[in-house]
């Protein structure tokens, strides 16, 4: 289970500029057709797999779905289809409290949906029928259930074969109506009959009322306001630039008028009259029909769990195909060799600068330095997208990629204040880090950036040191980020800590006056020997020249001020 924090911090559901935009790991990979498949994502992402042959039995569906296009487009084709399986299992069977108008058309919607889906699972059948990987084989011997073609075959006896889910609320609403079949309810027969004239009758009126005035009018349906009026304004000319004052509850929109009329508004209160009759009726019909089927259910949980399933393992397909993803291994190693971060290409108009990535037992602590803006933070997220992307069965962005299972992932990331638990920076921070290291353990993934900020350097510097030492002596794999270069010098006592930095170029202009930064984002051995950075990220800026000729001096000041009082000797315990 990723916590919530690292959830935010790796922008894995949501997007912290922007909730409404798709820039985030589940945009990334969210290509599913169905709710279920894409609520199964969300999960995934969430709490990740660390069973390797789990992992590995969901990638080798994916590798079969990326070469068999067949495959791929039949299954995508007909999982399309579907709808949302389990919300229709959890309404079916609910018992509602009141025999309301809305509870009886809501059991005879979703019996319409049922008998919807029991009939796609033939062609689900088909399409994984020349399927060879181990769990796909497993989904095609769960559609050979012989109840699902009971539930099919009781539900035809009631409901007539030609009863389909349609989309538009009229069309809906006659599928509703004329569901269950002839001669079953004398009573439901007649009161249809009175139905399908009622709305010949609303359908005459209007032609009248067209040829009277002259208008082009057309009958138009809605579910609030049953039917009404429409007419093109374009098409018309208007005595007056009126409409007739038979005419009521007029509004136009666009290039539309929508209007009724009093003798409207009568027929349309039969019309519901006779509706209510008919869903009572029909009500009643499909409550003893789900009572006959209620024993054969369990069969519908299976297919909810095999479509949701298919569908996000087509949507992990569908996102290799538009990117140059590649199947990761399980090792004993995190070694990624030239990944890329997955979100920033979704972005980007360029494809991002690839990075190389080794972690093993005997060097699982990486300390990253280098200037602002230099690429210190994507790459760690990047990190920490590609073991999620690993771990839910998914290819990852990378020429090559192996990963060590993470029991755990977690992410202190961020410099904000939190008003909701009265936390300063600094606060919230300790509390990251507090969580981090009564959690942590040896097959934890852990990525740190910049602790330490909120406080002075030298607070800073000795509460990273202490929590580094204490890290150490884990055999977690974790990636620390700081600009506090004093850090660097750990790598003297202790062996498995490996210093890398991000490069940067400086090129004078022509005059030869003036220095410019150019972020190269690549990521090389040792740490990083680059003086007041922070400075040159200024100058950058539109920070006043002034304020940052005064800093320049004033931080070569103090800098004399520190060298002379203190020691040159590096950080080291004794």
């Amino acid at each position: 289970m990723i916590d919530s924090s690292s959830a935010q911090n790796l922008e894995l559901l949501t997007n912290n500029r922007d909730s409404r935009n798709g820039h985030t790991l589940f945009g990334v990979l969210n290509y599913t057709k169905t709710p279920g498949g894409s609520r199964r994502l969300r999960s995934n992402i969430l709490e990740p797999l660390v069973d390797a042959e789990t992992i590995n039995t969901r990638l080798d569906c994916v590798q079969e779905l990326l070469q068999d296009e067949e495959l791929f487009f039949s299954l995508q084709a007909v999982i399309s289809r579907f709808l949302d399986t389990e919300q229709l299992l959890s309404i079916l069977v609910q018992i509602p409290k009141q025999d309301t108008v809305k509870a009886a058309e809501s059991k005879i919607t979703n019996l319409i949906y049922l008998k919807h889906t029991l009939e796609l699972v033939d062609p689900l059948k088909a399409a994984l029928k020349s399927c060879k990987t181990h769990l796909l084989k497993a989904y095609y011997s769960s559609l050979e259930d012989k109840r699902f073609g009971i539930i099919l075959e009781k539900i035809k006896t009631v409901i007539n074969d030609d009863t389909r889910y349609t989309k538009g609320c009229l069309n809906m609403r006659t599928q509703k109506c004329y569901a269950v079949r002839p001669n079953i309810n004398e009573f439901l027969d007649i009161a249809r009959r009175t139905y399908t004239e009622i709305v010949d009758d609303i359908a005459g009126m209007i032609t009248q009322l067209g040829e009277k005035y002259n208008l082009p009018l057309k009958m138009s349906f809605s579910s609030a306001r049953g039917f009404f009026i429409q007419m093109n304004a374009e098409c018309a000319a208007l005595p007056n630039g009126q409409l007739p004052s038979e005419f009521t509850k007029i509004t136009k929109m666009k290039n539309a008028y929508s209007f009724t009329s009093a003798d409207l508004i009568k027929m349309n209160e039969r019309c519901q009259e006779s509706l209510r009759e008919i869903y009572h009726m029909t009500y009643l019909i499909v409550c003893k029909l789900l009572s006959e089927i209620y024993e054969h259910i369990h069969c519908l949980y299976k297919l909810s769990d095999t479509v949701s399933m298919l569908d996000m393992l087509l949507s992990f397909a569908h996102a290799c195909t538009l990117s140059d993803y590649v199947r990761p291994e399980f090792t004993d190693t995190l070694a990624i060799k030239q990944g890329w971060h997955p979100i920033l290409e979704k972005i980007s108009v360029e494809k991002p600068v690839s990075n190389n990535t080794y972690i093993t037992e005997g060097s699982n602590f990486i300390i990253i330095t280098g200037p602002n803006m230099s690429g210190k933070s994507t790459y760690l997220k990047q990190i920490a997208l590609c073991q999620i992307m690993a771990q839910i069965g998914s290819y990852v962005p990378a020429e090559y990629s192996s990963f060590r299972i993470a029991e755990q992932i977690f992410t202190r990331i961020g410099m904000d204040d939190d008003i909701e638990t009265n936390s300063s920076t600094f606060m919230k921070e300790m509390k990251e880090i507090t969580y981090i290291i009564q959690n942590a353990n040896d097959k934890s993934l852990i990525i740190i950036d910049e602790l330490g900020r909120g406080t002075s350097t030298e607070e800073g510097i000795g509460i990273c040191y202490s929590v580094c030492e204490y890290l150490l002596s884990l055999k977690a794999f974790t990636l620390f980020a700081t600009h506090f270069l004093e850090l660097c010098h750990i790598d003297a006592l202790y062996p498995n800590v490996e210093n890398n930095h991000f490069e940067v170029q400086h090129v004078r202009n022509s005059a030869g006056n003036k220095e410019k930064i150019t972020y190269t984002y690549i990521l090389s051995k040792g740490h990083t020997e680059e003086k007041n950075y922070g400075l040159k990220a200024a100058e950058v800026s539109s920070l006043p020249p002034s304020i940052i000729l005064d800093a320049k001096e004033i931080t070569t000041h103090i800098a004399r001020q520190i060298l002379n009082s203190k020691s040159k000797e590096p950080l080291l315990r004794h």
